[in-house]
């Protein structure tokens, strides 16, 4: 039966991360010189509090004893560049671990992904495949998209990372780019907090989730989230294709007793809902842009410049200053809609509506 440990911590996560996998049989054939190691680390926005901490990462670094060289390893996105958001990690930077952007690596593999849509060709690291050790981090969060599964969509090199939320793709994509680099060899779900779908609203756990089979580390992690598995199609994508063990009754969980465990998910998802309930409404750049569109500052004979729209957006709501990477990404996904019409004229884009 497919194991899973569950620990707890109480400042010392390095133990922690040792018990969870003493409790898993070890890991002796993946921390050996022969075998370079690649930390897929998962984080949206460097201002977003959704990643695994230092703490946790340094943790599984302490694990790879033997390894010659251990990258930390993220890509570009419309956010930003990987390499600024590794720095999250600098502390844990030396001449062994070193960050590595997936973006900019120019010793690259072509990979056939999608083929559902006719197939696409994405150029991934050479950091990816086997013999490369990989290894997945991210939080435990109730995000219906997944947590260390959804971690794979950091792979693509590209920005424009919205060409792949087409449903179909969306749906095959991830498990697409587990089979190209060969799996996941050690899954971890940093459970420090359990955090709020994709936001920053979270409540404390202090527990680490772990396993050799990344389906079944989802399975659980997903379970503890509140979430049902057999709703999630990323997951169940996985165990359409055999890829791993999706049936929390089939996966034997090791450490902590699951029933605890799960009963204080459910406490803390109580009060998650709470917090959440109470918050403030976070501020949307999609009803925002949209608020500009009903409204008419777009129509025509206006021509709005980006400056324009963000004196207009910072003029209902300050919350929207430093923000524009999202409204941009709102106000193309409107184009494409034919919402909006766009050109680029002597001093940039301009935008408006008939």
């Amino acid at each position: 039966m497919t194991k899973v440990a569950i620990v707890e911590f109480n400042g010392d996560v390095s133990a922690s991360m040792q018990k969870a996998l003493r409790l898993l049989g070890g890991i002796s054939e993946l921390n050996t010189p022969k075998r370079d190691v690649t930390i897929k680390v998962g984080v949206f926005h460097p201002r977003s509090p959704q990643h695994s901490s230092v703490d946790v990462v340094g943790a599984i670094i302490e694990r790879f004893s033997e390894a010659q060289k251990i990258y930390l390893a993220e890509s570009d996105n419309y956010q930003g560049t990987g390499s600024e958001r590794l720095q999250l990690w600098k502390e844990l930077f030396t001449d062994r671990v070193v960050p590595f952007n997936l973006s900019e690596d120019e010793d690259t593999r072509s990979v056939q992904i999608a083929k559902s849509e006719g197939d696409l060709t994405v150029e991934f690291s050479h950091i990816l495949f086997k013999p490369y050790v990989f290894v997945s981090t991210h939080v435990l969060r109730t995000f219906q998209h997944g947590i260390v599964l959804k971690n794979l969509f950091g792979l693509t090199p590209t920005r424009k990372k919205m060409q792949y939320h087409k449903k179909a793709i969306f749906r095959s994509i991830f498990a697409d780019l587990f089979e190209a680099i060969g799996g996941i060899d050690l899954s971890v779900i940093d459970g420090t907090h359990l955090f709020w779908k994709c936001d920053r609203w979270s409540v404390p756990m202090n527990i680490l989730i772990v396993g050799r089979d990344a389906v079944a580390v989802e399975t659980v992690g997903v379970t503890l989230a509140g979430l049902k598995p057999a709703r999630l199609v990323v997951l169940q994508e996985f165990v359409r294709r055999g890829l791993g063990e999706g049936d929390i009754d089939n996966i034997e969980i090791v450490g902590l007793p699951f029933e605890e465990v799960r009963n204080r998910s459910k406490v803390a998802l109580k009060q998650l809902k709470e917090i959440v309930a109470a918050a403030p409404k976070p501020w949307s750049p999609r009803d925002a842009v949209d608020g500009l569109i009903r409204g008419g500052f777009f129509k025509r004979p206006h021509q709005r410049r980006r400056e324009d729209i963000e004196r207009a957006l910072a003029a209902e709501d300050s919350r929207s200053t430093g923000r524009w990477q999202d409204i941009y990404t709102v106000l193309t996904r409107r184009i494409k809609k034919g919402k909006l019409n766009r050109i680029k004229g002597p001093e940039g884009w301009v935008y408006w509506t008939e």
